[in-house]
């Protein structure tokens, strides 16, 4: 489904072509990404994400977003506190449900974009359950699919929930939004001089415990082929240039 293609603009004709890369992509953003200074949902964040998310479906790209819980509740601190593993991840997945819902409302109330919500585990008073075919006609209908809940189980990391539905969905790309710039060659935070990877291989990031996403998630997208692209959501127009094939942080892919 890659390849440069056209997407039309307005039905008006007033705006001009743009090219697009991937007709399918899952965009992955941690819940970081939607928290303001003091944490939890920012209003203003969530809705300049979902301008760019409008933006993109409108050019005609099937969208579809995993979102992570971390602004709310991080499962790993739950434990570090001494709660049971499992109880503290369910609570994360309930967490991503919540900035799911956010995304949902605002991308449909403000900039009248068709959603779905999807979730792993059941919840059929707020939220479709996942699954597969489904959520495939609806992408291909022009909705946003967003997929919430993670896998539906404790232990897996909301990484390699969005690489298993990349997967499922047969995505073009995946988009990995986060706070950094892509992947360094060192923690940056350690080390000031760390330079940005523009391009490594899967099997790279692996053996050199790079920091990506973890590595059941890169081991899925390496079996099946799909790219992933890593940028600084907070960069505006960030999702449309990682869209159209323009270079934008980190791309890992099979080795050239």
């Amino acid at each position: 489904m890659s390849g440069q293609l056209p997407a039309a603009g307005p039905s008006d004709g007033a705006a001009p072509q743009v090219l697009v890369r991937y007709r399918r992509v899952v965009v992955k953003m941690s819940g970081e990404v939607l928290a303001g200074s003091g944490g939890g949902i920012d209003p203003q964040v969530v809705s300049r994400v979902c301008g760019e998310l409008a933006a993109v479906s409108r050019l005609g790209v099937q969208t579809a977003v995993v979102v992570g819980g971390g602004n709310i509740w991080r499962g790993n601190e739950g434990e570090a506190r001494g709660m049971d593993r499992a109880t503290a991840d369910y609570m994360g997945m309930l967490a991503t449900v919540m900035n799911a819902l956010a995304l949902q409302d605002v991308l449909e109330q403000r900039y009248g974009v068709t959603t779905r919500v999807q979730t792993a585990i059941d919840m059929h008073a707020v939220a479709e359950p996942y699954i597969r075919r489904r959520a495939i006609r609806h992408l291909e209908k022009g909705r946003v699919v967003i997929f919430a809940a993670g896998t539906g189980n404790p232990f897996f990391t909301t990484d390699t929930a969005a690489a298993l539905r990349a997967a499922e969905i047969e995505a073009d790309v995946m988009f990995k939004a986060t706070r950094e710039e892509g992947v360094y060659d060192a923690d940056p935070r350690a080390h000031p001089g760390a330079q940005v990877l523009r391009r490594i291989s899967y099997l790279e990031v692996l053996q050199r415990g790079l920091r990506v996403m973890d590595a059941t998630a890169v081991s899925l997208c390496m079996e099946n082929h799909i790219p992933i692209i890593v940028f600084d959501l907070r960069k505006e127009g960030a999702i449309l240039q990682a869209v159209s094939g323009r270079e934008i942080g980190t791309l890992v892919a099979d080795a050239d």
